[in-house]
């Protein structure tokens, strides 16, 4: 009997070794390279992130992201390997003209991702609260979609209306601590371990949501952000005891972050100059093509405690956002400052409606980037851009990374 349990094992080895590897990739929402390269001084206890960075792969110079650095297209970035303006996905909403609606439908994305080449091969993927995955071809699929927030959670009812149909009440069975009104990480991370243990899928995108949620609210690094980061390695510490064999595991971010402490109303700037119109305000960033208003930026730049920060270099536009018309220029804002357009208002400086913020130019901060796991060798890779992940994605699933583009 004992020799038979050994062959039975032996061959269970053998064949999990033979079937192509799994990939569970863990989002954690805003995690800025900053929390695991400076842990230790941060204070960090972050048990499970340690040890993925620690025994992994880890991109020590932090992964630069895409323009914008905010979430929805952050995230199909890296299941695309496409810039926004290639898939389809330019904000978190969509433009006032087309409704002004969160980007919520997969029929909105102009290229193939993981989950397509996956399917053409017959293969499974799971997703949990990972943006743009409405009506998306996933195997099991629990959607980011809402009608209430309740800072990172989301309503179950409404996620559960466009989710693969019984997979809600599925993991209800299993864990009836699951269907609370507010789908939050610590349940996004039990739907991640009933799915890993009972599915097993090829693929597993699961988004972290509540970190973000908290770093906007309180500030980057503050201690309530700190404390969330500290909840959610606990929660990762769940996913990776439920791990399948022959799977590894990418540990990311999807943007920086930094502290707001004053909102520059650029339409109130320019009434002081003397000018008016003529800017695109972004966030962190804004872009003119009037050479007036391009010299009053470099002039305020040069002024102590001004809210104009660094002109980008041509070199960069060029890499980052080559739709722009050449004659544009842009300027980041000064640290501390986010540009805002309040036409209505007089006053020049703002009180901040978030402590932390993120949509700066890309070159600003990094994100955190790290693998793990089956057949991933320890190693540190400096600098990796955010283009080059879903390859890298592609290619741990036995994927042909080229077939990744353009659906059209």
């Amino acid at each position: 009997m004992f020799v038979r349990a050994l062959l039975l094992l032996a061959a269970l080895t053998a064949a999990s070794a033979s079937e192509p590897r799994k990939l569970v990739v863990l989002s954690v929402d805003g995690l800025d390279h900053r929390y695991l390269a400076a842990r230790a001084q941060l204070g960090l206890q972050l048990e499970n992130m340690s040890r993925i960075v620690e025994e992994g792969w880890w991109a020590d110079g932090g992964m630069v992201g895409v323009v914008p650095t905010v979430t929805w297209p952050s995230h199909t970035t890296l299941i695309t390997g496409l810039r926004p303006p290639q898939h389809g996905i330019l904000a978190n909403r969509r433009p006032r003209a087309e409704g002004g609606d969160y980007y919520w439908s997969a029929t909105l994305l102009k290229a193939k991702t993981l989950w397509h080449l996956l399917a053409e091969q017959g293969r499974t993927s799971a997703a949990i609260t990972w943006p743009v995955t409405v009506d998306a071809q996933i195997t099991w699929n629990l959607p980011e979609f809402f009608r209430e927030r309740n800072g990172g959670a989301m309503d179950l009812n409404s996620i559960l209306e466009k989710a693969t149909p019984g997979l809600g009440e599925a993991i209800s069975a299993a864990y009836p601590s699951f269907p609370t009104y507010w789908m939050d990480d610590r349940t996004r991370a039990l739907a991640a371990v009933w799915l890993l243990r009972h599915r097993r899928p090829d693929l597993l995108l699961l988004h972290f949501v509540d970190h973000d949620s908290d770093a906007h609210a309180y500030g980057p690094f503050s201690r309530e952000a700190k404390a969330r980061l500290e909840y959610t390695d606990e929660l990762i510490g769940l996913v990776l005891d439920a791990l399948p064999p022959n799977t590894a595991v990418a540990l990311l971010g999807d943007h920086g972050f930094e502290r707001s402490e004053r909102d520059f109303n650029v339409p109130a700037w320019l009434k002081t100059q003397g000018l008016q119109g003529g800017v695109e305000v972004h966030g962190g960033w804004l872009a003119t093509k009037d050479a007036r208003i391009a010299a009053a930026l470099a002039k305020a730049a040069s002024e102590p405690g001004s809210c104009v920060g660094r002109r980008v270099p041509a070199e960069e536009i060029r890499r980052f956002l080559p739709e722009l018309d050449s004659a544009a220029s842009i300027w980041e804002s000064a640290a501390g400052c986010y540009f805002v357009s309040r036409a209505e208002k007089s006053e020049l400086f703002l009180k901040p409606a978030q402590a932390g913020r993120h949509g700066h130019w890309p070159t600003r901060y990094r994100a955190a980037f790290a693998l793990w796991g089956a057949e991933v060798e320890r190693g540190r890779g400096g600098e990796i851009d955010m283009l080059e992940v879903a390859g890298r994605f592609a290619r741990l699933l036995g994927l042909e990374a080229a077939r990744l583009g353009p659906r059209f």
